[in-house]
């Protein structure tokens, strides 16, 4: 079945389309949100209420092409995520990066393998990886990034 076919079914209440779309999208969701929450048990909680809010409002939503229902139902994710890192956290009181001794050779950096960049943005402050991870792989802006913590 065809994206759009799945957001007509989904617009229709076919609960053949949205289950359809939870096996289509739920392992990469769940990646997904795992690298924001950083909790097994908080990921899943934030994916059903992000699919709770994605079949409630997918009437309005427009299909614009394919991959845009995926994009969708991850920027609701992202922002269940971030909504919940809110509240756990202050991103205003951010610790400053050079409150961390960072010394790194360019040696040393290009030595590293996948594995050792994965580790080391792992041991980030909270707020900085989460900054990271909406930059370097979502793609938002630093003021999008702004407008979405604060």
């Amino acid at each position: 079945m065809s994206e759009q076919e799945l957001v007509q079914g989904c617009q229709q209440g076919k609960a053949h389309a949205q289950e359809l779309v939870y096996s289509r999208y739920a392992d990469y969701l769940f990646r997904v949100g795992y690298r924001y929450l950083r909790d097994v048990a908080e990921t899943e909680d934030a994916i059903i209420i992000m699919f709770t809010k994605a079949f409630k409002h997918i009437s309005g939503f427009h299909y614009k092409g394919s991959g845009s229902l995926k994009s969708w139902i991850k920027k609701i994710l992202i922002n269940e995520a971030l909504m919940r890192l809110r509240k756990k956290y202050s991103f205003n009181l951010l610790e400053r990066v050079d409150d961390h001794e960072i010394e790194t050779s360019l040696e040393t950096l290009s030595e590293l393998e996948a594995e050792d960049i994965y580790k080391t943005i792992d041991q980030l402050p909270e707020g900085y990886r989460t900054v990271f991870h909406l930059h370097v792989v979502e793609g938002y802006s630093h003021e999008e990034i702004g407008q979405m913590l604060f």
